[in-house]
């Protein structure tokens, strides 16, 4: 692509209305299933409030920087996350750093995949409450419940679809018309009901024995591994290194400060699991759930609940429909990079929406039938952090622990080592050599690409500690 098709591809993407149409829309994309579904069963499985204050620290000191850099290259390259790395590549840069551009449309899509598959659980889970059908019910008729949505293909195939058909309508509408229209109305809709059933479950459940688990920290019961999956989630949430905030950026005015912008999507997005924390736990204690339940925590664990409190069933159609907008909002994000890459190229956003959907659809169904018809198909158990994962899990684990940090740390690097520091410092606002600039510079130079390495050998090799031991003993023993 010439310097001439480049500036005419520049001008033909649209630009958000305003400064507060492009927070909702990258604090949508950060905010989704991490938030609501993830965050509440980790920080359960990982001891309450001292994960809470790791996990904080690792948003403010490297997930603001991190969300910083992506939107400054966004907005430097103003094109899709491909024709952005295209650019710089042209500026002198070694057409290796195009690996950021190929990862910020594939993780995304990927994602999409299976991510898809979960939140087509909350739409079902939405119906169910409507019916009543949590009135009574125990922790084996919860389970049985879930199990049976999971071991039917046709009814898991419907809810997959009906989700990805409505992500593929409202993407091939545009940027203004479909992703910001959708934004407007579904991030203060997701704000009130979350303020709505946290306040409502701190008030019938037992709120002060939340309050003391999220707030009141105990460290002794932080492992190397709970550091870790602090860390992991702090990238997760924050849909750092996913490529939305590259394509989103892209589409920001000059005139929108990234330090600021960072700030509030930082804040935003661990609000959300916060309260999503106030509203889940106070429930879980005050009915005796098991707040280290693990993934099935709201898909098993809160219909229990909802079952039993007063009010149960209009509070768990609220929550569940709370999930499915935050699922929403993430997916429009997640398919939305691979949709601006082809306009660059100039093909119709309307029918490259459709096919590229089509495709996310059509491996997603395979990730549904992991959980019945190939249920018993691993095909990598070969290999050792795969070792009895199916497809779905295969997946999950890739995009998740392996190409999403890679993508993070290539982020940290390039903006961080490669990209000049003239450009980097007029997109983030910070004048060279000022402690603002020289501090976002430090933590990507050095902070978090040690952080994230650690964190993919660990993910893939697990405890060098425990790896180190073990070959002590086995040496000595």
């Amino acid at each position: 692509m010439s310097e001439a098709q480049q500036e005419q591809t520049k001008a033909h993407h649209v630009k958000w209305s305003s400064g507060s149409a492009f927070l909702m829309a990258s604090i949508g994309a950060a905010v989704g299933l991490g938030n609501l579904w993830r965050f509440p069963y980790i920080t359960g499985e990982n001891g309450g409030g001292a994960f809470v204050l790791i996990y904080i620290a690792f948003v403010i000191i490297i997930g603001i920087p991190l969300i910083m850099a992506e939107l400054a290259l966004g907005r430097a390259g103003k094109m899709s996350a491909i024709g952005t790395m295209t650019i710089m590549v042209r500026q002198g840069h070694s057409p290796f750093w195009k690996i950021i551009g190929w990862l910020s449309i594939l993780v995304p899509l990927m994602g999409l995949t299976y991510y898809s598959v979960v939140a087509g659980w909350s739409l079902d889970y939405i119906v169910k409450a409507l019916m009543g059908s949590f009135s009574g019910i125990d922790a084996t008729g919860s389970k049985a419940m879930f199990q049976s949505l999971l071991d039917s293909w046709p009814q898991l195939t419907l809810w997959h679809s009906v989700y990805m058909v409505s992500v593929i309508v409202i993407v091939s509408m545009g940027v203004k018309a479909g992703l910001e229209s959708t934004v407007k109305i579904m991030m203060p809709a997701l704000f009130i009901i979350l303020a709505i059933l946290s306040v409502y479950a701190m008030i019938t459940g037992d709120g002060s024995r939340a309050f003391a688990f999220l707030f009141s920290p105990d460290f002794s019961k932080i492992t190397p591994q709970a550091v870790l999956m602090a860390f992991g989630q702090a990238l997760f949430s924050l849909a750092i290194g996913v490529g939305a905030l590259i394509t989103y950026g892209a589409y920001l005015p000059d005139n929108v400060s990234l330090p600021k912008a960072a700030a509030v999507i930082a804040i935003a997005d661990t609000l959300v699991a916060l309260l999503a924390g106030f509203t889940i736990f106070p429930i879980v204690f005050e009915y005796h759930l098991a707040p280290a339940e693990g993934p099935g925590l709201i898909f098993t664990t809160l219909p229990v609940a909802f079952g039993q409190m007063p009010g149960g069933q209009v509070f768990g159609v609220l929550f569940f429909l709370l999930l499915a907008f935050a699922a929403f909002t993430s997916s429009l994000a997640m398919l939305e990079p691979a949709i601006a890459w082809f306009e660059d190229k100039g093909k119709s956003r309307v029918l490259t929406s459709w096919a590229t959907g089509t495709g996310a659809w059509a491996v997603g169904l395979i990730m549904l039938l992991s959980f019945n018809v190939l249920s018993n198909v691993k095909p990598l158990s070969f290999i050792g952090p795969l070792a009895g994962k199916n497809l779905f899990g295969i997946m999950d684990f890739v995009v998740a622990n392996v190409m999403l940090p890679i993508n993070a740390l290539m982020l940290a690097l390039f903006t961080g080592w490669a990209m000049s520091r003239k450009l980097v410092s007029e997109q983030i606002d910070y004048p060279l050599g000022s402690r603002g600039f020289l501090l976002w510079q430090t933590t990507m130079r050095y902070i978090a690409p040690v952080a994230i390495s650690v964190v993919v050998y660990m993910m893939i090799f697990g405890d060098p500690v425990v790896q180190i031991i073990g070959l002590i003993k086995k040496l000595f023993g």
